[in-house]
């Protein structure tokens, strides 16, 4: 799956030196080392989704694949002109490729798992490989409530019916 984005971030991971893969329905894995010492700890992984939800004012005008967004400051909020914000889960990805950037986060093993098109149906959690992973821990970045981490997911689920008739 193409994505700008996404294209952008691999390019980033490999100019910082990290391993990076894609899978087959775009999704991105970055792997970093363990900092010295810390070799032996468990590996963990930070997981964020690259999608928004691109959503704009019916006076905007606004083409989410190649326009930015602007963002401005309201009080204590972020907001951006005309458009949705892209926060979600814009910061996930954005704390989790900070830990990768971050010299002094001293860690075990870390991966940082990008997954495609959560809004639009999860695609990128759906078609994860079940071996790609070296964690057994995965932090998801995506909670409804600031400050909070869910020992969980809201997730989704696919569903595929075939009603059996009887004559």
């Amino acid at each position: 799956m193409k994505s700008n984005s996404a294209e952008y971030i691999v390019g980033w991971a490999k100019e910082k030196g990290f391993h990076v893969e894609r899978d087959q329905v775009g999704n991105i894995l970055i792997r970093k080392p363990a900092t010295a010492g810390m070799e032996n700890r468990k590996p963990v992984v930070l997981q964020a989704h690259l999608d928004m939800v691109p959503q704009k004012n019916n006076d905007t005008v606004h083409d989410f694949t190649k326009d930015p967004i602007q963002p401005y400051i309201d009080g204590e909020w972020v907001k951006a002109r005309g458009t949705t914000l892209g926060a979600d889960n814009g910061i996930g990805m954005a704390s989790a490729l900070a830990v990768l950037a971050d010299e002094n986060v001293v860690h075990g093993p870390l991966e940082v798992l990008l997954t495609m098109t959560e809004e639009a149906g999860m695609d990128g959690a759906f078609g994860l490989q079940s071996n790609w992973l070296q964690a057994d821990i995965l932090i998801n970045t995506d909670s409804e409530e600031e400050g909070e981490i869910y020992m969980g997911c809201a997730g989704g689920y696919r569903l595929h019916l075939q009603p059996a008739f009887r004559s």
